[in-house]
């Protein structure tokens, strides 16, 4: 250690010489710098009120920088700086520059890009709600972000069991001639087929939105209004309707409230360090109701104060939010608050606190955070522990059972498709370190066996796959697996085998039969004794299940294609153009079976006689 702090001391002698006459330049202004190692890769993003005084406060032989920062100049090579107007600016373009470049040093929200979002499509005529992980520039408004697409979901499923608006998508929705069930079961309005205005559809849009954002009163005193209109009218099924919906969202409503704050939005925030991560809780509270939680992970915080950790939080988070509320409650202090404040005051275009409270209502609230949020950390804990030990034993048990000469670190998994020879294809899957490697996924159609000859089929993908290895012309492919699983017995390891001996590569071969679950290795006659609770036969099995589903759903598609281009092919008189229209029109064969005869006769290109014909065929 005193060995490693010597060298840096040293390094960073030679910095401040090198860099001398450039760290004299720099202007007193506020600004971002960008740290970076000799392939101009970006190590670090910051931001500084004083751009002189920060950087060059890196470049010291003080012993007091923190490992980290020792680490991190250890490798930089040089380094860059944009000026900006103010220090909300620098915030707002550190914000993105830590997106852009995801730099190793930086704390970052994990997975930042792809956060999923509640949208309300009111640039569309009849808006739908949906999910969404892009911010559009257009009138769409959005909620969010949520900390997994499952938030979403249940989000989406609890408004749809309480207000009745579309669901379907755009192209669903142009083919509708009927109302579809989900009008029959009251959770649609009918939109489509004109069985309510467009005013009428706007309010229900209008109440989504205006439950979304907490104003719950105002909806339920809109539909207690719209009940006694029906009453007055004598349409009581309509009132009686409108009353279970009332007595729904007063439930859901009566869920959330938290009475003792006050009406006052607010977020209250909380955070549990791990390793190299932050396990982050915000509470939502709107209107005195809580309207959900959502944790989220921070990366490379180690060796990181927690007050660098909260404001890097907030910096990152509340440039993702869609609104942003006029009391933000801590549980620590941070630094750099009152730029913090600016930034998010000049985001929200009103005022912005943060505070830290120490007693009362809000303190309360602070510690029910802190509570939830060793609840889940207990809960994530136990789910990693599980997965991990689960994993890590696996794959040293196929080590050691196998007679590997290490951790099978990358495993591929191949497997068929097809109905007795025809729609041939296959499939390979790659896993990581126990997980599934979704990019490097790959999916193929059987080119050179035309008869039902799986081994046959299970040569021409593998010899695919080693000649991306030979001859690499996609990123993925250059690397070779540490272990091959085939889905299969013994013809079809021994074909296998056959591959890899004509291709000179060598890599560790094994198949796993679906019968009775053996695994056979190349040179044993028997099956390898692996116990049914075996970890490694579970991971195998992972393996062999993926690459299974991935070939299924592949061929799947292929055969519906191939189905619906047969039905019409055989119909006399409907050829491609009208084949064309009609599932334009209609959507698939099932589309055009469940239509009358003048829906049919009313495409382009159809007329009275094709149609009569066309659904005695079908």
């Amino acid at each position: 250690m005193i060995r490693n702090i010597f060298r840096v001391t040293i390094f960073l002698l030679m910095e401040i010489k090198r860099y001398k006459e450039r760290l004299k330049a720099l202007p007193a202004r506020p600004g971002v710098y960008l740290f970076k190692d000799g392939t101009e890769n970006v190590l670090y993003v910051g931001k500084a009120s004083v751009l002189r005084n920060r950087v060059r406060s890196y470049f010291t032989n003080h012993e007091d920088l923190s490992p980290k920062v020792r680490r991190l100049m250890a490798r930089v090579k040089d380094f860059e700086f944009i000026v900006t107007d103010s220090e909300q600016e620098a915030i707002l373009l550190e914000c993105n520059l830590i997106k852009k470049y995801r730099p190793f040093y930086n704390i970052r929200l994990k997975d930042d890009k792809t956060y999923p979002y509640l949208t309300v499509s009111l640039n569309e005529e009849w808006p739908r709600i949906y999910m969404t992980r892009r911010l559009e520039s257009d009138k769409a408004r959005h909620f969010g972000p949520y900390a997994s697409a499952a938030s979403v979901r249940q989000t989406l499923d609890l408004i749809q069991k309480l207000f009745p608006f579309r669901s379907c998508k755009n192209s669903f929705w142009s083919k509708r001639f009927k109302p579809c069930l989900e009008y029959h079961i009251h959770r649609c309005l009918g939109p489509c087929t004109g069985e309510i205005t467009k005013k009428e559809y706007y309010s229900v849009i209008k109440q989504v939105m205006n439950f979304l954002d907490g104003n719950d009163e105002m909806v339920i005193k809109e539909l207690q209004r719209k009940m006694q209109e029906a009453a007055d009218n004598t349409e009581f099924e309509r009132a009686a309707y409108l009353r279970d919906q009332i007595r729904s969202l007063t439930l859901v409503t009566e869920r959330q409230k938290i009475s003792w704050v006050s009406m006052e939005d607010r977020d209250a925030i909380a955070l549990i360090e791990l390793k190299e991560q932050a396990l982050v809780m915000v509470f939502a509270v709107r209107r005195g109701k809580l309207l959900g939680k959502e944790h989220f992970i921070l990366t490379n915080t180690q060796e990181e104060k927690k007050g660098n950790i909260m404001a890097s939080f907030l910096k990152q988070y509340y440039g993702l939010a869609s609104y942003i509320p006029p009391l933000i409650l801590l549980q620590f202090p941070v630094e750099e608050t009152g730029a913090i404040e600016k930034y998010l005051q000049k985001k929200r275009a009103k005022k912005v606190r943060i505070l830290v409270p120490q007693r009362g209502k809000n303190r309360d609230l602070v510690a029910m955070v802190e509570e939830n949020i060793k609840q889940t950390l207990e809960q994530l804990r136990v789910k990693l522990l599980v997965e991990v030990d689960t994993v890590s034993r696996g794959l040293a048990e196929l080590k050691e059972k196998l007679g590997l000469p290490g951790i099978p670190r990358r495993i591929e998994g191949f497997d068929i498709s097809n109905i007795r020879g025809t729609l041939a294809v296959g499939s390979m899957v790659a896993f990581e370190n126990g997980q599934p490697k979704k990019e490097l996924y790959r999916r193929f159609k059987i080119n050179t066996v035309n008869s039902i000859d799986d081994y046959a089929m299970m040569q021409e993908l593998l010899r695919r796959r080693i000649k991306k290895y030979v001859e690499p012309q996609e990123k993925g492919w250059e690397n070779i697996p540490d272990l091959i699983l085939i889905d299969g017995g013994k013809g079809h390891l021994n074909a296998a085998i056959e591959v890899l001996k004509e291709s000179g590569v060598s890599v560790p071969l094994i198949s796993l039969a679906k019968q009775n679950e053996e695994v056979f290795q190349p040179g044993r006659a028997e099956a390898l004794n692996m116990p049914g609770n075996s970890s490694a036969l579970y991971l195998l099995q992972r393996v062999r299940d993926e690459a299974h589903r991935f070939a299924l759903s592949y061929h799947g598609k292929l055969r519906q294609k191939q189905g619906i281009k047969s039905v019409l092919d055989s119909i006399p008189g409907i050829g491609p153009k009208r084949k064309k229209s009609l599932i334009r029109h209609f959507g698939s064969v099932k589309g055009i079976k469940e239509a009358t005869v003048d829906e049919i006769a009313s495409v382009s290109g159809m007329n009275q006689f094709l149609a009569v014909k066309i659904k005695e065929y079908i």
